[in-house]
């Protein structure tokens, strides 16, 4: 009568994992990045879907893709998910309130908003760029943050002299 092993026998796993899984998975996604699957400005898959394909743990893929974030070729949106950026851009995609905040700047940078002059109003804004309330004051809170503006309690946001 044959043996038994003690040790149960190994059965194949359709998940991979490892220390080596993460680098290969960031090479095939980079190669297709490379090649235009996916191209500059596209949503790659989420991590779920990503995982089902490579058949790999959804961990695996997540330190893969920390790996081409490091390297600046996704960017990481909260809310929306990893694009592919620009080789020459700094940042690909951007949120509302980054462009309400550049168009603000652009206007004080060429003088359109000159020192000490009273920015629109928050709903004037919110017209103009048909966006929220608070979607304005993140644009506006980013803009302070750089100190190009300042806010007078009871009277408005002013745009600040440079030497301040």
């Amino acid at each position: 009568m044959p043996t038994v092993p003690d040790a149960m026998p190994t059965r194949e796993s359709r998940w991979l994992t490892g220390g080596l899984i993460y680098p290969q998975l960031a090479n095939r996604l980079r190669a297709q990045i490379t090649i235009g699957d996916y191209p500059a400005g596209s949503l790659l898959p989420s991590e779920s879907v990503l995982a089902q394909q490579f058949h790999v743990a959804r961990t695996t893929v997540r330190r893969s893709l920390a790996v081409l974030e490091d390297e600046g070729l996704i960017v990481t949106l909260p809310g929306k998910g990893r694009v592919v950026k620009n080789a020459d851009a700094q940042t690909q995609a951007s949120y509302r309130y980054q462009e309400i905040a550049d168009a603000l700047r652009q206007q004080i940078q060429a003088g359109t908003l000159a020192v000490e002059t009273a920015l629109p109003s928050e709903h004037t804004l919110r017209r103009q760029h048909e966006a929220s309330r608070n979607t304005v004051r993140h644009a506006l809170a980013e803009l302070e943050r750089e100190g190009l503006i300042t806010t007078e309690h009871g009277r408005g946001r002013f745009v600040r002299p440079l030497h301040d």
